[in-house]
């Protein structure tokens, strides 16, 4: 059974910095591309950040030089670090592990973990 399991929301003020925190199994992990998106409120879910099997990331334009996504192999863990936080950032997290193979596509989410901004 595939789980991944967020952490690490909460409520921060403008400006400050949160780290979030998704562990993975019934995976193999280092085969997956993890993902970090998110939902504000009456929006779509939006991809925040990504970080390919492959050692490449790329960034939603909004978070560029604010938000860094990594992955531990050895922990089955992909973070999310989250600096100069902005109300805009509020939402629920989510994270997502996805293969896709010639025959199949492979997506898994996890619950998500709730991020509010806000003095």
């Amino acid at each position: 059974q595939v789980q991944l399991v967020e952490s690490g929301g909460g409520l921060v003020q403008p400006g400050g910095s949160l780290r979030l925190s998704c562990a993975a199994s019934g995976i193999i992990f280092s085969i997956y591309t993890m993902g970090w998106y998110r939902q504000a409120p009456g929006k779509q879910r939006e991809l925040v950040a990504v970080f390919t099997s492959g050692g490449n990331t790329n960034y939603v334009d909004s978070v560029k030089g604010r938000f860094a996504i990594s992955r531990d192999n050895a922990k089955n863990t992909v973070y999310l670090q989250m600096n100069s936080l902005r109300p805009e950032d509020t939402a629920v997290y989510y994270c997502n592990a996805k293969m896709i193979t010639g025959i199949a596509t492979y997506d898994y989410w996890g619950q998500g973990t709730q991020v509010t901004v806000s003095s």
